[in-house]
């Protein structure tokens, strides 16, 4: 069987969530539960000021763009394709490109580690300890211990990107307690 990755689908600007609707609406209809698994439109939380109150609110980590985990054949890509509001697959000409696991990552998706899915990692640290991180994307980063989740691996620490603290999730294997 072949694997299910990320794949970045353009749409026109503001038409993110109908295309998400669409697309699922499609698979349910089309029966392709199995081979397109999940659609997402990435959203952040964001503080507004609006005369002079702050509002939380959600916005759209990346308008005109719709995420799919999809096992990418024939049908599939026609599907997504030729779905009202779908402009085409990030890609170079008509290759649709997977996101990599570095990419992913600062969107809070994870990806199962199929060869290590049933190591336990042992931690000697905790909740609000500081750590570093010693391997991947966010190697040298130091930060506070937010949560952490034991049955995935992980813990969360926040950092600085674009000046706003942002929640990483990083896989127990790659920091270390400082």
């Amino acid at each position: 069987m072949a694997e299910a990755n990320w794949y970045v689908v353009h749409t026109y600007s503001g038409y993110e969530n109908k295309v998400k609707a669409n697309i699922e609406k499609t698979i349910e209809n089309r029966h392709l539960e199995n081979e397109i698994l999940e659609v997402r439109v990435p959203m952040q939380d964001v503080v507004e000021m609006k005369n002079g109150a702050k509002k939380q609110v959600q916005k759209k980590m990346f308008p005109g763009y719709v995420l799919i985990n999809m096992i990418m054949n024939e049908d599939t890509w026609y599907v997504v394709r030729n779905t009202r509001g779908v402009t085409g697959f990030v890609g170079p000409g008509s290759k649709p490109v997977p996101l990599t696991e570095a990419e992913m990552r600062p969107l809070g998706i994870e990806v199962e580690d199929r060869e290590n899915a049933e190591v336990n990692i042992v931690v000697d640290f905790q909740e609000g300890d500081t750590i570093q991180v010693i391997s991947g994307a966010w190697e040298g980063t130091v930060g506070v211990i937010q949560s952490m989740n034991y049955s995935k691996q992980i813990v969360t620490i926040n950092v600085d990107m674009f000046g706003r603290e942002t929640p990483v999730k990083i896989g127990f294997a790659e920091v270390k307690k400082l």
